[in-house]
């Protein structure tokens, strides 16, 4: 039973079921998204782990991630003091990257 025909034969047992499970969906999107970025996140450090030195742009290259994205990832990574930045460009799809140890 969906929730519009829950309201049509008033079983507010039913639509307040119907409900929770849309929240509950939506809070499952939620953290897929969030995951998505950890995941992202460990696959960027372990590129630059093994290319120390390499700019936002090889990253983005090397993991096929939209290069926007990769500088958010980086600059992550870099704020929690992981990767430290090894030459700083103009723009940061030139910034190069080297693991903070």
């Amino acid at each position: 039973m969906n929730a519009w025909a829950a309201q049509r034969t008033e079983d507010y047992g039913a639509l307040s079921t119907a409900l929770c499970l849309c929240v509950y969906a939506a809070g499952l999107f939620g953290e897929d998204l969030l995951q998505r970025g950890y995941r992202r996140d460990s696959a960027v450090l372990a590129y630059i782990a093994v290319h120390p030195g390499a700019a936002t742009r090889h990253v983005a290259r090397a993991i096929g991630a939209p290069e926007r994205v990769v500088v958010r990832n980086l600059g992550r990574l870099t704020g929690d003091g992981l990767l430290v930045l090894a030459a700083d460009g103009e723009a940061p799809v030139l910034r190069s990257y080297r693991s903070a140890s």
